[in-house]
C-alpha cells in the first residue's frame, strides 16, 4: 500500500500543531517514516509541503526543523484574519449552494443548543467547523486553501480563553448566515469583520520555554511512539 504525501503531511501539521514536536526540533526523514509507518518518499514531499506553508524550516547542509516564528509573525496571522475570513464571507454570500446553507444552519443550531447547555468543548470544534464550510462557501479554493492554513497556524501559535458569552457568539454566526443566505456580500462581511474582531481578545500568545530538546541517539528530538497516518485513499 502506498500511503499518500497529503496523508503523511495532515499528520506531522497536526503534531507540530498540537506540540508533539516542539518548535525547533529537529525533523529527520528517517524518523518521520518510523513514527508513521510510511517510507521515506511521501514524508520527503510532505517536508517541502510544510515548508512552503510555514510550519518547517531547512537549514542548509543540516536538514528539516519545526519552524520558530516571531511574534510579529504570530500577529499578522491574526491581522490576516480579519482581512480574509470577510472576504470569504462576502463571496459565500455569492456563490454558496443550499447544501452549504444546510451545513451553516445546522451547525448554528447545534452551537446556540450548546452554548445554552454550556458545553465548551463541543462549542470550540463546531466554532472551527462553521468557519471551515464558511470558506468553503466562497467557492474559492485558493482562499479556502489559505483560511485553512491561517487556522492551522494560528491554532499553533495561540491559546483561546473560552468565550464569557458564548450565547452571543453563536447569535453573530447566525446572523452571518442570515445575510449569506439573502446574497447580502456586505452586510455578510461586515458582520464577520466584527465577529472576527471582537474574537481577538481571547487570542493569548503560546510562551515556548527555550530550553534544548532531549536526544536521542542519533539526534532525533521527538516521542519515539509511532503514529500511523490514516490510510484513508491510499491506493494498493
Amino acid at each position: 500500500m502506498r500511503i499518500p504525501a497529503h496523508s503523511v503531511c495532515t499528520a506531522i501539521r497536526d503534531d507540530i500543531v498540537n506540540g508533539v514536536f516542539a518548535r525547533g526540533s529537529r525533523l529527520t526523514e528517517e524518523q518521520l517514516a518510523r513514527r508513521y509507518g510510511v517510507s521515506r518518499v511521501p514524508v520527503r514531499e510532505a517536508l517541502r509541503t510544510l515548508e512552503s506553508e510555514g510550519f518547517v524550516t531547512t537549514r542548509r547542509h543540516v536538514g528539516a526543523y519545526v519552524a520558530e516564528p516571531t511574534d510579529q509573525e504570530a500577529a499578522d496571522l491574526l491581522e490576516m484574519r480579519t482581512l480574509l475570513e470577510p472576504l470569504g464571507a462576502a463571496r459565500a454570500a455569492q456563490r454558496r449552494t443550499e447544501a452549504h446553507l444546510k451545513v451553516l444552519r445546522g451547525l448554528v443550531r447545534l452551537g446556540q443548543e450548546r452554548a445554552r447547555r454550556g458545553q465548551g468543548e463541543d462549542l470550540r470544534s463546531l466554532g472551527g467547523w462553521f468557519h471551515e464550510t464558511l470558506a468553503q462557501a466562497s467557492g474559492s479554493p485558493a482562499l479556502t486553501a489559505l483560511l485553512t492554513q491561517l487556522r492551522h497556524k494560528i491554532t499553533w501559535m495561540y491559546a483561546v480563553e473560552e468565550s464569557a458569552r458564548p450565547a452571543e457568539a453563536w447569535a453573530e454566526h447566525g446572523a452571518i448566515v442570515d445575510a449569506v443566505a439573502r446574497g447580502d456580500a456586505e452586510r455578510a462581511r461586515t458582520l464577520t469583520t466584527l465577529h472576527v474582531e471582537r474574537a481577538l481578545g481571547a487570542h493569548r500568545l503560546r510562551r515556548v520555554e527555550r530550553t534544548a530538546p532531549r536526544e536521542r541517539p542519533g539526534g532525533d528530538a521527538v516521542r519515539t511512539s509511532q503514529h500511523r497516518v490514516n490510510t484513508a485513499g491510499a491506493r494498493n
